[in-house]
């Protein structure tokens, strides 16, 4: 690559920029002056900018604003960030300004300087397109960039997490239908309870990521309502009438949700309480995962010494020094990553209550923690579905072991001997290493016919 400089202008003075770079002089800037962390801004940002630009062009076009030649550049420029053609030229920190306003200007900069390469100068004066005047036309980098955390929250959300839910769901269910003739001990407080079906197990289990996906789906309608048109406060200064709704209308061509104007857009620019509920219905989704993986990693420990009921698939060799040790590594993967959703909710929650006035300016954090999430749960859901749910198996034999071997079942006989009696029975048993049968019978307080009759798993289900 060559190391020759171009300079190039802002009201601050001159910068040099490799030539061989589409950015400019504030995106230079940005550049040098945040050298904090590795964190980047996310490939969905800078694909939701590339739409949010071409609506914008497409907006400006049929509004008069923008001259047809130029609009119609910028959108093919458009087109070329949306495909991230063009993604190596947005190298900026994650942590920068608040409001996002050098990473909007780096899509500017970009998208001009593209165009005036493909036009070799053929279009007017020093810049033909300028980054400001013709891309970031009836524009705010305060309205833009919370319009597209809104679209690439919401794109992902509908591309990548609903099918992952959906397809945990339809793995659950399958369980829940495959083993629901497996009759089992239930337990609560961790202790022996009164029988249920493994089936009944795995239900529950389906209904908590069912409720959850319902939270999701609704909590994802507000992002749906865009802050574009009110520029930099949400008076909408400089930006012609309806070119908050035309914006919409062209950006529901090029995206797959159903995008409108905010209702309120000076709210919409100074506060993301619909982006803070929406990273809540992920932690929500976490806490119900972390739950059910946690309950089949009991289930399945031992495999002698622990419960035992579920057998695990075997992925890869679980000890370093333990030969034959088999770890439920797919759980541990996906528990971590319940833990980081839940982190990163907890950095949205704090980033939504400290807007200032008419601008919040932690936009870009909000934006990074919720995609990061968005992401992570996605892959890890899909890892645990197929490399562990999948191919789960039940342990008949010690699931049998362990619910005839149960004091609980003793609970069928209180509406017979009544509660005081059905618990002696239980304690003898306990005391003297007894079935219950042979406690009743000691005890005299049931016939062994009854005690067969009365005291059946199958009907205490």
């Amino acid at each position: 690559m060559s190391t020759k400089k171009r300079i190039e202008f802002d009201s601050l003075g001159p910068k040099k920029i490799d030539k061989n770079k589409l950015w400019g002089a504030q995106t230079q800037r940005s550049l040098e002056n945040f050298k904090i962390g590795d964190e980047k801004i996310p490939n969905e940002i800078i694909i939701a900018l590339g739409q949010q630009k071409k609506a914008a062009a497409y907006a400006n076009i049929e509004l008069g604003k923008l001259n047809k030649k130029i609009g119609y550049k910028i959108i093919n420029a458009c087109n070329q960030i949306i495909n991230l053609n063009l993604v190596n030229e947005f190298p900026l920190s994650l942590w920068q300004t608040g409001s996002g306003t050098q990473t909007n200007m780096n899509a500017n900069e970009v998208i001009s300087n593209y165009v005036i390469k493909k036009l070799k100068g053929k279009i007017g004066s020093k810049y033909p397109v300028h980054p400001n005047d013709h891309v970031n036309l009836s524009q705010s980098s305060n309205d833009t960039f919370p319009t597209i955390m809104n679209i690439a929250i919401n794109e992902l959300t509908l591309n990548k997490l609903i099918p992952s839910i959906k397809n945990l769901i339809k793995e659950l269910d399958n369980k829940k239908n495959k083993f629901n003739k497996i009759i089992k001990i239930g337990r609560t407080h961790t202790q022996d309870a009164t029988p249920i079906t493994l089936g009944d197990e795995f239900s529950a289990f389906s209904s908590q990521i069912n409720s959850c996906l319902s939270r999701i789906i609704l909590a994802k309608k507000e992002l749906n309502n865009l802050a574009q048109g009110g520029t930099a406060v949400g008076s909408g200064i400089n930006a012609p009438k309806n070119f908050d709704k035309i914006f919409c209308k062209y950006l529901n061509k090029i995206t797959k949700n159903k995008y409108q104007p905010s209702k309120n857009k000076f709210k919409a620019i100074s506060s993301h309480e619909d982006l803070v509920n929406f990273s809540n219905s992920l932690k929500t989704l976490s806490i119900a995962i972390m739950k059910i993986i946690n309950d089949i990693r009991f289930l399945a420990s031992g495999p002698r010494s622990g419960i035992g009921e579920l057998e695990l698939p075997i992925n890869e060799p679980g000890s370093s020094i333990m030969p034959g040790k088999v770890n439920p590594t797919q759980i541990e993967a996906l528990s971590m990553v319940c833990a980081q959703v839940i982190g990163n909710s907890s950095t949205v929650d704090i980033a939504g209550m400290s807007g200032h006035f008419q601008l919040n300016a932690y936009k870009p954090v909000i934006a990074f923690s919720i995609i990061q999430s968005l992401n992570l749960l996605s892959d890890g859901i899909n890892s645990f579905n197929i490399n562990c749910l999948k191919n789960i198996k039940p342990n008949k034999k010690n699931i049998t072991n362990h619910l005839n071997n149960s004091l609980m079942l003793v609970t069928a006989l209180n509406n017979i001997i009544g509660y005081d009696n059905a618990s002696k029975i239980a304690k003898k048993a306990f005391e003297k290493n007894l079935t219950l049968k042979e406690a009743a019978k000691k005890l005299n307080l049931v016939s062994e016919k009854d005690f067969d009759k009365i005291v059946n798993p199958k009907k205490m289900i």
